[in-house]
């Protein structure tokens, strides 16, 4: 195992990387619950570790909290994006991190249970991408059906469109970060599809990758609707097939 980066002194050997975009409401409980977690669960309570809360183009309170929290609790940093884009805010959260490990969460599902499963693929087992997939038998996906069904239809498009093998793009995942960092500046699109491009890459580039269920359940609707996603979801797939499976690159 590499040596982890120093943060304020100390070594750092994980980095929770959480977009946020208008979490007034669940922003201060939910990274209070994942502070507590990493305390007490003993398959973690030894990690050192900093959570990256990257902000982007909130209208409500988030910032204000976000400041608060990270003033509160020391491993907490805020990162601000300007405008409304949630893969950007992945993609500069990732770029930023300074530990060896690197596990992207969301802000309404906090799972701890993921990160140490993912970290024992990582670490014991040699796998340089953990995804946790929703669709994968065993996981446990209490969304709406229309949200579920939302799901496997961009997954399926993935694999008629971009000869995806998985079961899931979107969502949960872990990743050594020197290893991943060559298909983050590969990836071309941000907003949406960002996470799923970069599982996609993942695949065409030979990254030793596994798929582990997991188990949702969301503390708040969607702060983006989904339906109002759809018209920047198809631009960036068309963007995605011509780059990929067209321009090959």
């Amino acid at each position: 195992m590499s040596q982890p980066s120093e943060v304020n002194g100390e070594e750092v050997e994980l980095s929770i990387v959480i977009p946020i975009y208008n979490e007034q409401t669940i922003l201060e409980e939910a990274v209070e619950e994942l502070v507590a977690s990493f305390r007490d669960d003993p398959r973690l309570r030894e990690r050192s570790y900093e959570l990256i809360l990257s902000e982007n183009g909130s209208t409500d309170a988030t910032v204000e909290i976000a400041q608060r929290l990270a003033e509160r609790y020391e491993p907490v940093r805020l990162l601000r994006t300007g405008r409304p884009d949630y893969g950007l805010a992945l993609r500069r959260g990732i770029r930023s991190a300074r530990g060896e490990i690197v596990l992207c969460d969301e802000i309404d599902l906090c799972d701890t249970d993921f990160h140490a499963r993912a970290l024992q693929r990582i670490e014991e087992e040699g796998f340089d991408l953990v995804i946790g997939s929703k669709a994968l038998d065993g996981s446990r996906d209490q969304r709406p059906m229309y949200r579920r069904a939302a799901t496997r239809v961009l997954n399926g498009l993935f694999r008629v469109l971009l000869g995806f093998h998985g079961t899931d793009t979107h969502g949960l995942k872990a990743f050594r970060r020197a290893r991943l960092l060559e298909v983050v500046d590969a990836c071309v699109v941000n907003r949406d599809l960002f996470a799923s491009e970069f599982v996609i890459r993942s695949e065409h580039m030979d990254i030793r990758m596994i798929e582990i269920p997991v188990r949702i359940a969301e503390k708040r609707q969607p702060s983006v609707h989904l339906f109002r996603r759809v018209p920047h979801v198809l631009k960036n797939l068309g963007r995605l097939v011509w780059v990929i499976r067209i321009a090959n690159r």
